[in-house]
């Protein structure tokens, strides 16, 4: 048997088609459920310093640490897990395995050096060291061969807040592994970046339509405010 190609062409955007697809009213969704943490990804200069570093950070909502460090403080007020996560790599970079050899220049992946300004956080980023998880990550997932996994089951987790970027990169890949470690995984909107606004919204429609509920930051605030109440 030989099928012609089904998938479908539009003259549209990415952000048209998530658009689209966000004002579905019959878009189920996977909710809150009893136990929330917030994974934050990747806050680090290397991604968030266009002025320090501009062929590697990105910005999509000038707001978006605002908007992170406030659902953060109330996850935490609420008795919540917050986890902050890095890339980094050793001095040769040779843990970075096969990710780490498509090229070879000072801004390449591989050469995030551990306390180097690329790895250090957004001075704006606020971490509460005394309660917060913080670790540094290989490889794009915040789950992948990290101690997030068991924190989470510690902590009866079964809603994972994901937040950072890159939208098509590392947020993605953990929201998928959340998904896949059965948590239900919420993305808020504002609180993703990624460098092309094609890349960013694509990945924002696959998340929406697969694996995790894309909401306003406001969702998420209104939720946490909830738990005050």
């Amino acid at each position: 048997m030989r099928f012609e190609p089904t998938m479908v062409r539009e003259q549209k955007t990415a952000r048209e088609i998530f658009e689209q697809v966000k004002a579905n009213p019959a878009r189920a969704k996977f909710g809150f459920g009893q136990r929330l943490a917030i994974v934050n990804v990747d806050f680090q200069q290397a991604y968030t310093r266009p002025d320090l570093f501009p062929k590697t950070a990105y910005v999509t909502d000038p707001d978006q640490i605002a908007h992170v460090n406030r659902i953060s403080a109330a996850a935490r007020a609420a008795g919540f897990p917050v986890i902050w996560t890095r890339v980094a790599y050793k001095a040769d970079g040779g843990d970075a395995g096969v990710w780490g050899t498509r090229t070879n220049t000072p801004d390449s992946l591989q050469n995030i050096r551990r306390d180097s300004d690329r790895h250090a956080f957004d001075p704006r980023v606020e971490i509460d060291a005394a309660v917060d998880l913080v670790y540094d990550k290989r490889m794009p997932s915040a789950f992948f061969e990290s101690p997030l996994a068991s924190y989470l089951v510690w902590h009866k987790i079964d809603t994972v807040v994901v937040t950072g970027g890159s939208t098509s990169g590392c947020v993605r890949a953990t929201a998928v592994d959340s998904l896949s470690h059965g948590h239900r995984t919420i993305v808020p909107e504002e609180c993703v970046a990624d460098k092309h606004e094609s890349y960013h919204y694509a990945n924002l429609t696959d998340l929406l339509l697969k694996y995790a509920d894309v909401v306003a930051v406001a969702e998420v605030d209104a939720h946490l405010a909830a738990l005050r109440t």
